[in-house]
């Protein structure tokens, strides 16, 4: 007995998984990679540092003002981050 024993079946979804296997390779897949890590760091950042893993207010209303105040003390320190670092910069250009 020289045939094999069993037969490993092709999944009725591996024409899907060939198409998204082939997606990946291009650059289009590869920069919307790139931009969403930079959105999903942002993200954990609110979830671990700004502790917005529950939020507190109830509701859907209650759920938008909280996110969009997180949002808005996240795009703030960004903000200051990047005017201390251009400051630092005119210093030491006029120095």
């Amino acid at each position: 007995m020289r045939w094999p024993r069993f037969k490993v079946a092709r999944s009725i979804h591996e024409a899907a998984r060939d198409e998204a296997r082939r997606i990946a390779t291009t650059p289009a897949y590869k920069q919307s990679r790139r931009e969403r890590k930079k959105v999903e760091m942002l993200f954990a950042h609110l979830k671990r540092i700004l502790k917005l893993d529950r939020l507190r207010l109830r509701g859907p209303s209650g759920a938008h003002d909280e996110f969009l105040l997180a949002a808005t003390a996240q795009n703030l320190r960004r903000m200051a981050i990047r005017l201390m670092a251009g400051g630092a910069k005119m210093e030491i250009a006029t120095a």
